[in-house]
């Protein structure tokens, strides 16, 4: 099954450093966090991508392409008589993925970057996340959920919940005041989605952003289903979170990190 992430758009929220590149490439730890989630995919079994690009495309593509050399020890062999210099690749550390990055157009909706990879997922059901937040989300747990319910779409919800103390009010008295718990903040949806192919005929174009239309048919369709994760999840839309994500990935603990070396 094929994982599609959405690495498109600008990340204007954290234009610190998206103005120099996509905000999938940006770096927790030293590598860009659209490698975090992919290896969240792969340590599930699951090692085949699209890349669903937009935004300094070219980016993502000549990361990838250099992968290899990023992270494996190489030699340049210059001295051959023949001038013909060599490069040899010594005991490769990449993962087994086949990556397919498809420039889905600057200005394209989410749904319409979806729409435009049609063709490299072909009639099968597929998964669908961004490509700015990471979670310990199990994803084989998720993909039985959706097989079992037989619907066309899921979507993994979180509680996000609140971060300062909460208070309850009655008729516009102060009843309590408390810490946050479990239970408050709505459920969000964070990605992590499977959709059957059907999903597909949903979309109208370019202009279609996934949140909505798509989904609002979906529910009037009874075709959506919830996987309620309650593990860890965090996105990556400032500067802020993105010190919180590298904080955690450099205490050795981050709770994402669910592959081994």
């Amino acid at each position: 099954m094929k994982v599609v992430i959405l690495a498109g758009g600008y990340g204007t929220r954290i234009s610190e450093e998206s103005q120099f590149k996509p905000k999938p490439m940006i770096e927790i730890g030293d590598m860009p966090i659209l490698w975090h989630i992919m290896k969240s995919y792969s340590a599930h079994g699951f090692n085949e991508f699209v890349i669903c690009a937009g935004y300094k495309q070219d980016y993502i593509k000549k990361w990838f392409r250099d992968y290899s050399l990023i992270t494996s020890d190489v030699t340049f062999d210059f001295s051959k008589a023949d001038r013909k210099d060599r490069i040899i690749i010594h005991e490769k550390h990449t993962e087994p993925w086949k990556v397919t990055v498809v420039d889905t157009g600057l200005g394209t909706q989410t749904g319409g970057r979806v729409k435009r990879i049609k063709d490299y997922v072909g009639s099968e059901p597929f998964m669908l996340t961004y490509g700015d937040a990471v979670g310990d989300i199990n994803i084989r747990d998720l993909l039985e959920f959706h097989k079992k319910h037989g619907k066309i779409a899921t979507v993994s919800v979180y509680n996000f919940g609140q971060n300062k103390g909460v208070l309850e009010i009655k008729n516009d008295k102060v009843e309590a005041f408390r810490e946050k718990s479990d239970l408050d903040g709505d459920l969000i949806n964070i990605g992590f989605m499977v959709f059957n192919p059907e999903f597909f005929d949903l979309i109208d174009g370019d202009s279609t952003v996934l949140e909505r239309e798509p989904m609002e048919r979906l529910i009037k369709q009874n075709q959506l289903m919830a996987y309620t994760h309650k593990g860890f999840w965090q996105c990556m839309d400032t500067l802020r979170e993105k010190e919180k994500l590298e904080k955690l990935w450099n205490s050795g603990n981050a709770p994402w990190k669910v592959w081994k070396e």
